[in-house]
This record gives C-alpha cells, structure tokens and sequence, in this order.
C-alpha cells in the first residue's frame, strides 16, 4: 500500500477522539464543562545515549532539559535509564527507570501548591519497527508506567509550603507512539543522510487515582535530521504538547498548549571488545 501522510493524520485523529470519549465516558454528564487555556512557549533539548554491551543487551542513558519561555525557564528535568533486550531485528524490550522534577510554570501550575514536586517511574517498554512503505521506515513504541509523585498539599492562609511532599501519589500511564521516518535524496537510509520524520504520542493514565482525567497528554513533533554515522544522528524541528492538569480550578478542567521546538542527540556506542582476525 503506497504511504499516504492523509494516513498518519487519520491515526493520531482516531487515537485523540478513542481517548476523548474515553474520557467523557467515565465522566458525569454534569462534570462536563468548559476548560481553562493555558499557553506556553517551550524548548526541549535531548540526549539519547545506547550502550551495547553484547549481541542482544544494551544500556539505555537519556537526558531531557525541558524549558518554558523558550529556553528561560524551566519546564522539567527528566533522567531515564533503562536495559534493553533485542529480541529480533523488529522488536526491541526494555525496562527502566526515570527521575523527574517539574518545576512551577505557566498560568496554572500542575500542583495547586505551586512548587516543583519530584516524581520516579518505573516503566516498560517494546519497541516495534513495521514493513517500510516505500523509502518511509514506520515504527511503533508502547510503554507502561507506573509513577509515584510526590504532591505539595496547598498551605493555609499565612502558612509556608513544606519543604517535602506531604504525600506521594501512586498513578499508571500508557502511551503509544506511532513515528515514520524518510530520508531525503537517498532510497534508504545511510550515513551522511539527511532526513525527515513526524512522530505523535497519546498518553492514556488509569488506576484509582486518575479520577475523571483519563486523557493525560498528547505529543507532536515535525523533524528534520541528519545521520552522520551510524554512531550519532541529530535532529530538530516543531513541538507541540497537549497536556491536561490532574486537576480542577474552579470545577473546570485546565488544558495547556504547549509550543515550541525540540532538538534531539542520539548516540549509538558499541562498548564490546573487536576481536582481531587470525593471521
């Protein structure tokens, strides 16, 4: 079937309407309302390390600077680790942890405290490469989280905010991404290769603490990247995030926009030894 980009739009519609009446299904006809806007302008810079160690095990390092105010601020501080298992040249597993601290920003702050607040994750994920349609290569991510956070509980009046959280809440999340990926001028990818690649995420929360706020967040990004070599590629482009608070003002729920721009390192390093061919 030829690749149609009319295609990948139609995915990630009918990813964001699933999650949408999830959302509504699960919800009280009378707890529908009109959301809160919040707008920002964001800049995300990354670093996405792999260490293969053996023929099927690798080591995942990863760093995320995420900013509000383009790049004046901060957003979030994210660290993710993880070890990876490839079970076929298709398919990729792993499993990992992730440190986070979210810093007040915006209009709304996620936490009615107004704090940064940390949280740690444990996830899984799969990794799964699809047929190419013609020169765009297809790949779908899934990942299971399950994240505890610590929540700043809203001091009373006069009062100063703790300096730890005064609990720590236990969530799950899924996400799936769907990311096509062409390279430019050239029928496949190879080095010295520039390229272009769209990739959309649904994050979908559930378990008893979610409540009514099924739809956690959706991410967009519209890239253009360069593979030098094997071992680096660097890309960067357009970046949207949908993201919707855990909570309520005022019984209305909060949605933030948030645009800007997102620049990507990867590097791909081979720690095992060469072995040298007889003489």
């Amino acid at each position: 079937m030829p690749f149609s980009f009319s295609w990948f739009w139609g995915v990630r519609a009918t990813a964001l309407l699933a999650a949408a009446g999830l959302g509504l299904s699960c919800a009280p006809a009378q707890a529908q309302n009109t959301r809160l806007a919040d707008y920002n302008r964001i800049g995300w810079l990354t670093n996405t390390t792999t260490l293969r160690f053996a023929e099927k095990w690798s080591g995942h390092f990863e760093y995320q600077f995420r900013r509000d105010n383009w790049l004046a601020d901060w957003q979030q501080s994210l660290l993710r680790t993880g070890l990876n298992y490839k079970v076929s040249d298709a398919l990729t597993v792993r499993l990992g942890y992730v440190w986070v601290e979210t810093f007040p920003y915006g209009d709304i702050p996620i936490q009615g405290a107004g704090v940064r607040f940390p949280e740690h994750r444990l996830y899984q994920m799969a990794t799964l490469s699809s047929p190419a349609q013609g020169r765009v290569e297809i790949s779908h991510r899934f990942v299971l989280e399950q994240r505890y956070f610590g929540r700043f509980l809203a001091p009373a009046a006069g009062a100063a905010v703790s300096s730890s959280p005064d609990e720590w809440v236990y969530v799950n999340r899924a996400r799936y991404l769907l990311r096509l990926q062409m390279p430019l001028g050239k029928p496949k990818m190879e080095d010295k290769t520039p390229y272009l690649a769209a990739y959309d995420e649904i994050f979908i929360g559930f378990g008893p603490n979610v409540n009514e706020n099924i739809f956690d967040q959706n991410r967009l990004g519209l890239l253009l990247g360069y593979r030098f070599t094997p071992q680096f590629r660097l890309e960067g482009g357009y970046f949207q995030q949908v993201l919707q608070l855990p909570r309520e003002i005022v019984g209305r729920n909060v949605l933030q926009n948030n645009q800007g721009f997102i620049v990507n390192t990867v590097l791909n390093l081979d720690l095992r030894k060469k072995t040298e061919p007889k003489q």
